[in-house]
């Protein structure tokens, strides 16, 4: 790996690590030690983890809005019903059910992005941490194949997220067949599908 790349790959990654849990930082006692980039990657980990899992507990108790860029704006809400423009339409126990099912597809998907949200903020301080220490050692060899391992884990990731969508756009196709309401927001197509895998 060319180590005149490395800096300013290990400066572009930096911002990541400033965003680490600071309170546990100034909770922990000062060694004189600098942390491993292992610590690193898990105190930047786990604030990025946290934050994802309050945006899952909000996500599951908000409406979640199905708009699109729609001029009228659409949402579902935890318990099922369809609002359009903050007016809730009249819906059968079959619809809800739908809206629901949906609304789980919708959480699943937003999910799976927040995984790979936490899987590349670790990958960023890891392979900070790697340039750092193959500059200061001066030992650059399988820095590039460690990171590039790294992040063949979040290409798997990305593919599985990739995965629920087809599934998605059938639930959202068949919601739009049997509640007339929600059909100018089922604009989900296979150009979709196919933009994702690639």
């Amino acid at each position: 790996m060319n180590t005149r790349l490395l800096l300013p790959a290990l400066l572009l990654c930096l911002p990541l690590a400033a965003c680490g849990n600071h309170d546990a930082d100034k909770a922990a006692p000062a060694t004189g030690k600098a942390d491993s980039p292992s610590a690193a990657t898990s105190s930047v980990g786990k604030s990025v983890q946290e934050a994802t899992d309050r945006a899952r507990a909000e996500l599951a108790k908000k409406n979640i809005s199905v708009s699109n860029g729609h001029q009228d704006k659409a949402e579902i809400t935890p318990q099922g019903e369809l609002l359009i423009n903050g007016k809730t339409v009249t819906t059968t126990a079959a619809q809800r059910a739908l809206l629901l099912d949906y609304r789980k597809q919708v959480e699943a998907l937003a999910g799976a992005g927040m995984d790979i949200g936490v899987a590349g903020a670790n990958l960023g301080v890891s392979a900070a941490g790697e340039a750092l220490k193959g500059i200061l050692s001066g030992d650059t060899q399988g820095i590039e194949a460690r990171v590039n391992a790294e992040a063949s884990k979040i290409e798997a990731q990305a593919k599985k997220l990739c995965e629920l969508m087809p599934a998605m756009m059938a639930k959202q196709q068949v919601l739009a067949a049997e509640l007339p309401a929600f059909q100018p927001y089922a604009t989900m197509d296979q150009s979709d599908i196919d933009d994702c895998n690639k």
